[in-house]
């Protein structure tokens, strides 16, 4: 019976064995899981099962928490590497890469958004175009317009990748919609407009349509 009380009192303690990177850690979780308005001193000494006070020792005010979470998150993201034996293939990989580490970190992108630091977030991936494009052969402006145009397409894409999986259901359908055209001239597209969208493919069809573009001979 002692044993059990002794249990339920050291459940209760705060912890006392805790550093900077832990709680930092922990409030990238919290971002993770529901975004940055759910970061508070309360909410992270609840998750890490320590005092308030504790947490402040470690990592000063919301807003110093804020900043070194935005760092750890730049750090992170890292190095966006080019693959592929073409240009071609070597852009729309950096793209492809940029777009999945948008997708995978959406609560810690918009914090380090809202803390105007998106250029700095993006940097890493430009680098790597302006890289792709010289090997290309572009220079000047028409390498920085293609660096944009790349970089522009990735973030609306994503942007209507998410719009699409936070839009109520739709009513008509797009099945319904296209349906009762399946008997007009082109009954194969018809069917296909009907089915779901695949991102994946979309991303990869546009992005290459886009890429030979950017990379072919200047009109």
């Amino acid at each position: 019976m002692k044993g059990k009380e002794t249990e339920r009192v050291e459940a209760r303690s705060p912890r006392t064995h805790l550093d900077r990177e832990q709680v930092i850690e922990a409030a990238a979780r919290l971002v993770k899981r529901h975004g940055p308005e759910a970061l508070t001193m309360r909410a992270l000494a609840a998750e890490l099962g320590a005092a308030v006070t504790s947490i402040y020792w470690h990592v000063g005010n919301r807003e110093s928490l804020l900043d070194a979470l935005v760092e750890r998150t730049l750090a992170d993201l890292g190095e966006i590497r080019a693959t592929g034996r073409t240009p071609a293939q070597r852009v729309a990989a950096v793209a492809r890469a940029l777009r999945h580490q948008l997708l995978d970190h959406p609560h810690l992108v918009a914090m380090v958004h809202e803390r105007g630091l998106t250029e700095r977030m993006f940097l890493p991936a430009q680098r790597t175009l302006v890289h792709e494009v010289h090997r290309a052969g572009l220079r000047g402006a028409r390498a920085a317009e293609a660096v944009r145009a790349v970089q522009v397409h990735v973030v609306g894409h994503v942007l209507v990748e998410r719009y699409r999986e936070r839009a109520p259901e739709q009513h008509p359908g797009e099945e319904e919609l296209w349906t009762a055209r399946a008997a007009e001239e082109d009954g194969a597209l018809a069917r296909a407009l009907a089915g779901p969208v695949d991102p994946e493919t979309l991303f990869a069809t546009s992005v290459r349509a886009l890429v030979t573009g950017l990379l072919g001979p200047a009109t």
